[in-house]
């Protein structure tokens, strides 16, 4: 069931909420080999069911990334540092998927504090891709798409900042939704890099993940609509290094277009403007601010693999930083009218083929998230529908391109391999 019908079910008197969440309990206990959770609600859940629920998510179960608070649950932010950590209170975002019903079941297993794109965890153990368990899952969000493919939940709770709600979903098929910039609170978050965090919903279907976003963001849900719409496909990954014009072609691309001119869309192949100095440095002087409290000072406590990348951020300076604000800035403003489109396809991922498990998650983490840091960076929305991506700058015009993929049958939508 995905979570709106839950909902009606539980509305309607045909399934209880208590039914609902002790499923999806014994289904994540029974999946403990694909490592999707770090701690399962088994006493919090039923108790918040029994109590009674009502709303547009009344008695659907949510798996939440324990990157984010949750009142009397332990939130480990998938380190080993706050591994016993309780927070007093829930992020808003929880609060606000509550109020309309959602019942928190679990907490799920991550990169190491979000920063990664493979789902390898030191601490908690490598999250298994249920649709291809010798590739890997995708990160950072990792255990909330696993459990999805897995049909353990209809619906989860993640954070993206470069990514991380969309690869995992094009990795294991299922749907992620990244907010635009500031749209949902990242209060109660632990923050990755504050300039790009952002908090989205993902789930087995687009329509669970435009309810879930009408939830977040206040705004109702638009109606699916593609035809009429001004699409341009990606003719490869943006540059975000301030390489301008260094822009390679990715034959998917016109497997992509060729799908969506069959629907009757009106599609062109499209350049996106790179910025005109490197940008990264901002990011990396955003991560290094927010482990000041625990890094370099307990360095060793950190998995390898983000101990590499602390170090790097430490030695950005303040004018580095500065100076990527300001070609950051520069490349948004150019954005807003280039290109000439209302909505942006490309593939998720920036590979075409899934890197094994046990791979370097350092050796492949560019490529792989090639064509979803472009929008953390812009803060366009954008939403992953397994292996195809749509952005672009209004999250109505996004969110109902995709609806209408989902209605007129057009998903899974995978592009052509090389």
């Amino acid at each position: 069931m995905t979570a709106a019908e839950i909902a009606a079910a539980v509305a309607a008197g045909a399934l209880s909420a208590e039914e609902a969440v002790t499923e999806a309990l014994s289904k994540l206990e029974a999946r403990s080999d694909l490592r999707a959770v770090i701690t399962l609600c088994t006493e919090h859940a039923p108790a918040r069911a029994r109590a009674g629920v009502r709303g547009r998510l009344a008695g659907v179960p949510l798996v939440v990334k324990d990157l984010i608070d949750t009142a009397g649950v332990r939130t480990t932010y998938a380190s080993s540092i706050y591994a016993e950590h309780v927070p007093k209170r829930s992020a808003p975002a929880v609060a606000a998927l509550e109020a309309e019903g959602a019942i928190v079941v679990a907490k799920s297993n991550a990169d190491e504090f979000a920063w990664g794109v493979t789902g390898q965890n030191v601490h908690f153990g490598d999250v298994v891709n249920p649709r291809r368990p010798d590739r890997i899952t995708g990160g950072s969000s990792a255990g909330n798409a696993a459990a999805l493919a897995a049909s353990l939940v209809p619906l989860a709770l993640g954070t993206d900042t470069g990514g991380s709600v969309r690869m995992p979903a094009g990795a294991c098929g299922v749907v992620g939704l990244k907010p635009r910039l500031g749209a949902v609170s990242t209060e109660g978050v632990f923050p990755l890099a504050r300039s790009f965090d952002t908090v989205g919903p993902m789930a087995r279907a687009a329509a669970d993940c435009a309810l879930a976003h009408s939830v977040l963001t206040g705004v109702p849900v638009p109606a699916p609509r593609m035809r009429g719409l001004r699409v341009g496909v990606l003719s490869g990954p943006p540059d975000v290094t301030g390489a301008a014009g260094k822009i390679v072609s990715d034959p998917r691309a016109a497997g992509i277009a060729e799908r969506l001119r069959a629907l009757g869309t009106d599609v062109r192949e499209v350049v996106l403007p790179s910025p005109e100095a490197n940008t990264w440095p901002l990011f990396l002087g955003d991560a290094a601010e927010a482990h000041s409290a625990t890094f370099p000072a307990r360095r060793d406590e950190y998995g390898p693999a983000i101990r590499a990348k602390l170090d790097a951020a430490w030695r950005v300076t303040p004018a580095e930083r500065q100076a990527a604000r300001a070609a950051l800035e520069a490349w948004r403003a150019r954005a807003r009218a280039e290109p000439a489109v209302d909505v942006i396809a490309s593939p998720t991922l920036g590979v075409s083929e899934l890197p094994p498990v046990g791979v370097d998650e350092l050796d492949v983490r560019i490529e792989f998230s090639a064509y979803t840091r472009p929008w953390s960076l812009l803060g366009w929305p954008a939403i992953a529908l397994g292996e195809l991506q749509l952005a672009g700058r209004d999250p109505d015009v996004v969110i109902a391109a995709a609806l209408a993929l989902e209605r007129e049958g057009a998903l899974p939508f995978r592009p052509r391999r090389t």
